[in-house]
């Protein structure tokens, strides 16, 4: 297998090409800040994708904005500290600041001469679209979980983006790397 045996790629964005982590660890800090016993970056996250599976299984079809509020929320319940509503409601909006890492820019772009690019993304299209702007290319197409209804890992997200490349541009499963 080469890499040009594939005409498109696909992308998950947050993790690979937006530092989900740093901006998720930052976001957080109102609340982290009142938690008594200090806790480390990797307790932070661990708890956070434990209540984001959680909430993502229970309600697919929640916007990932709410969804974050939400997850807020429980951290704060979890953590034993307040949280307002507009705090969780700041963290729900929050991905608009995510960072993206430093090299993704000029390797999309770089790629989008080769490849049609896709993201198949557990966010909501206005959530993305902030991140988007960071990202310095226009992507061929965009699949969030607003569109789809679910949330990864769940096969209907792939079954979905699969579909939809192989109706809109021709693209089959074997030209796709994701």
């Amino acid at each position: 297998m080469r890499l040009t045996d594939f005409n498109t790629l696909t992308f998950d964005c947050y993790g690979t090409l937006i530092d989900w982590e740093s901006g998720m660890v930052e976001a957080l800090k109102p609340l982290t800040t009142k938690v008594k016993a200090p806790l480390s970056r990797n307790a932070i996250l661990e708890a956070h994708a434990r209540h984001e599976s959680s909430q993502q299984l229970h309600t697919p079809a929640k916007r990932y904005s709410e969804l974050l509020a939400i997850v807020y929320k429980r951290l704060a319940e979890e953590w034993g500290v307040p949280a307002s509503v507009e705090e969780c409601v700041r963290y729900g909006q929050s991905v608009r600041n995510w960072p993206a890492f430093p090299d993704t820019a000029g390797a999309l772009q770089y790629l989008k001469k080769y490849y049609k690019l896709v993201i198949l993304s557990n966010v909501d299209n206005e959530t993305f679209s902030y991140s988007n702007q960071k990202l310095g290319v226009e992507f061929d197409a965009i699949y969030t979980a607003e569109d789809i209804g679910s949330y990864k890992p769940s096969l209907r997200n792939f079954e979905f983006a699969l579909a939809d490349l192989e109706r809109t541009f021709g693209t089959r499963k074997s030209d796709i790397l994701h």
